[in-house]
């Protein structure tokens, strides 16, 4: 409290150097107590580190845009009161499902609609006859699968300047230019065997009024007879077969045909078959001329190649060439460049099916099992044979060696593979 006696003045102790204000006093050449109290501290006074500046407006950050939505707690999912994008969303999972249900329906019917589509219209191609006929004595279902294949010289399918450039003739009817057996045997790990039936193999006939004769007589529609029963039974695919499994004993579980109109369309849709002549060959009545050497052979030389008998073994010449051609035509059909390119695949399968004789109980996947059979390597060989005398009334013939050939069919009877000591070149 100041001391209005000294009002104005000032005191020996300079505390009441101003009215109304009670100083105490503190250090000498300090600051007092009052003056600690308001006074701005030393470490306010004091500057720290350079003078902030302003940034410069290429360093601004950008404002943050405003949410024009509001978000819940769960990052997912947007509400904006309209139920706008709730219906958005569900649109684009339906349109997502309905794109993924049309694309597996595209996918099913490519996988599995067309192939079997495909499948039933070509296997309904196909031309079947009952060559696969039971009668009494026929051999029992045996193990392994024995296929007949016979190239008969049907001209059915050719035009007269076919036959003209191919140099078939006219002959009518049909005979078999071909008779080969693809024997698999019942264990899988053998090798499959294709087998040449020489055509004019001396075997007695399954045609009723003929004796022994050339197995291929019993295949010529030309040659008839008439049985116990007064009917008239004429050669053709079941003769032929009942021929050969009397003969033979080993029973046929398939059977396949093909005229010379096929063999060349064959031969064209793969685009020809590599085949190798030992030495040059020139035959007018089979319409052949070629130089020796591997060449590719369009289909009207190779059927050519094969028909030909201008050789000196003839025959058996010729079975061999046919065995060459089936396994080179083997070969090309079944290999990946034709089987995925529909540019020559679809062709073969038309060609195939359309010209294609089966057994009525045959399907093309019996022709596929055959195909693959023979994918996978075989061996080729043929009836072994013992002598080719020539008999009166009937001609040059081939006779089986009885001890080998026999060989031969025991072990296609037991589904065994055929023993090296019956194969014959």
């Amino acid at each position: 409290m100041s001391d209005r006696r000294h009002r104005g003045e000032s005191g020996p102790t300079g505390e009441h150097d101003r009215p109304g204000v009670f100083r105490r006093k503190g250090a000498a050449g300090g600051p007092d107590a009052f003056e600690k109290l308001y006074r701005e501290r030393e470490s306010e006074r004091r500057v720290v580190g350079e003078t902030r500046r302003m940034p410069s407006e290429g360093d601004v950050p950008p404002l943050r845009r405003p949410r024009s939505e509001r978000r819940t707690h769960h990052a997912g999912r947007e509400y904006d009161g309209t139920g706008r994008t709730r219906r958005r969303d569900r649109k684009r999972v339906r349109n997502v499902r309905n794109v993924t249900v049309v694309t597996l329906v595209v996918l099913l019917v490519a996988v599995l609609v067309l192939p079997t589509w495909f499948y039933l219209w070509a296997n309904a191609r196909l031309q079947r006859i009952d060559a696969l006929q039971d009668y009494e004595g026929r051999p029992e279902r045996q193990d392994g699968t024995v296929f007949m294949i016979v190239g008969s010289d049907s001209r059915e399918g050719l035009d007269d300047d076919q036959i003209q450039e191919l140099a078939t003739g006219r002959a009518e009817g049909r005979r078999t230019d071909t008779i080969m057996l693809l024997y698999i045997p019942d264990d899988g790990e053998a090798e499959p065997t294709i087998v040449s039936v020489p055509r004019d193999s001396y075997v007695p006939l399954a045609i009723p009024g003929y004796a022994d004769n050339k197995i291929n007589t019993a295949f010529a529609d030309a040659v008839c007879g008439t049985d116990e029963g007064g009917e008239e039974i004429c050669g053709g695919p079941a003769p032929l077969v009942r021929t050969f499994e009397e003969a033979s004993g080993v029973r046929v579980d398939h059977y396949v045909e093909i005229g010379m109109g096929g063999f060349v369309g064959l031969v064209d849709a793969v685009g020809g078959v590599e085949l190798c002549p030992e030495e040059p060959m020139v035959d007018p009545k089979a319409g052949l001329d070629v130089e020796a050497g591997c060449q590719t052979m369009d289909g009207g030389t190779a059927l050519g190649y094969v028909r030909t008998r201008a050789t000196p073994r003839a025959d058996l010449d010729r079975v061999a060439r046919q065995r060459e051609f089936f396994s080179a035509l083997v070969q090309e059909a079944s290999a990946p460049s034709t089987l995925f390119n529909p540019f020559t695949s679809v062709p073969l399968v038309m060609e195939g099916t359309d010209l294609f004789v089966v057994d009525e109980g045959d399907r093309l996947r019996h022709l596929a099992t055959m195909l693959l059979a023979m994918r996978g390597g075989t061996r080729t060989t043929t009836i072994p044979v013992g002598d080719t005398p020539t008999l009166p009334g009937v001609g040059s013939v081939v006779q089986w060696d009885q001890t080998r050939s026999e060989e031969m069919f025991a072990a296609m009877r037991e589904g065994e593979p055929i023993p090296d000591s019956a194969l014959q070149d």
